[in-house]
C-alpha cells in the first residue's frame, strides 16, 4: 500500500501545475513518475523545456529512445503504464490508477476542472479506497 495518496482538485491549468510540482520534487532530490494521456504528456514534455526561462526539468520518456537515461534522469514520462524500475513517486494526470501501490511511496493526483476530468478523478478515488487508503484532498485556491 503506498504511503499515501493525494488528490489536488479543481486545477484550472493542470500542465503548468505538474511543471511547479516537478520542479519542487526535482530540488527535493525525489525521483517521479508521471503518467497521462499521450497528448498531456507531450504538452508536458514541452512545458518542462519552457514554462521557466533560464531552467529546465530534466526528464525523459518511458518507453522511448533515451530511456538508458532513465535510471540517472529524475522525472520519467509515461503514456504506457509503470515500468518495473519506475521511480517511488507517482504523479497522475488523468491517466487510470495503477492496479498496486506497493511500488509507489506516494501517489498524487493532479484533476482539472473539466466535468470529465473530475468523474474520472472520483473512480480512482474509490480505487485507492478499496486498498484502504483514505487518500488526502488539496482543493485549488480561490
Amino acid at each position: 500500500m503506498p504511503a499515501t495518496v493525494e488528490f489536488h482538485t479543481g486545477i484550472a491549468e493542470p500542465v503548468h501545475f505538474a511543471c511547479r510540482l516537478l520542479r519542487k520534487a526535482v530540488k527535493s532530490g525525489a525521483r517521479v513518475l508521471v503518467t497521462a494521456s499521450p497528448a498531456t504528456l507531450e504538452a508536458l514534455d514541452e512545458a518542462l523545456w519552457t514554462f521557466e526561462a533560464q531552467e529546465f526539468l530534466p526528464h525523459v520518456r518511458v518507453p522511448g529512445p533515451a530511456q538508458a537515461l532513465a535510471s540517472r534522469t529524475p522525472v520519467w514520462l509515461s503514456a504506457g503504464g509503470w515500468p518495473a524500475d519506475a521511480p517511488p513517486v507517482l504523479v497522475n494526470l488523468g491517466g487510470p490508477a495503477p492496479d498496486d501501490g506497493e511500488a509507489f511511496d506516494r501517489i498524487i493526483e493532479i484533476v482539472g476542472v473539466e466535468p470529465e476530468e473530475v468523474d474520472a478523478s472520483r473512480l480512482r478515488w474509490r480505487h485507492y479506497q478499496g486498498w484502504g487508503v483514505k487518500p488526502v484532498h488539496h482543493g485549488a485556491a480561490a
